[in-house]
């Protein structure tokens, strides 16, 4: 599994990227053959309070899921796309 976090505009600390890192690899229980996440931290300004986005791109065999999220914290945002990113896994499982 490769994970690749870049952050858009700013340098995410150490602490940021082990929270993110804990979170989408427990969507592994869900589907083992995730080959690797895209995470896209950015700071948008159209929004003085919920400004923080995240976008996660998950790749699964013969499939890729995406899904984007914003928020307050960039950790509140995370946890918003692995739940997000969770409910997809699962309907693909399905198929």
């Amino acid at each position: 599994m490769n994970m690749k976090i870049q952050s858009v505009g700013f340098k995410a600390d150490k602490k940021l990227e082990d929270f993110i890192n804990q979170k989408l690899t427990k969507l592994n229980k869900f589907d083992s053959n995730i080959s690797d996440y895209n995470v896209t931290l950015n700071i948008e300004n159209s929004d003085p309070k919920a400004n923080k986005v995240v976008d996660v791109k998950i790749n699964v065999p013969g499939n890729e899921l995406f899904a984007s999220k914003q928020s307050n914290s960039f950790e509140a945002a995370v946890e918003l796309v692995t739940d997000a990113l969770k409910t997809q896994i699962l309907k693909n499982k399905e198929k």
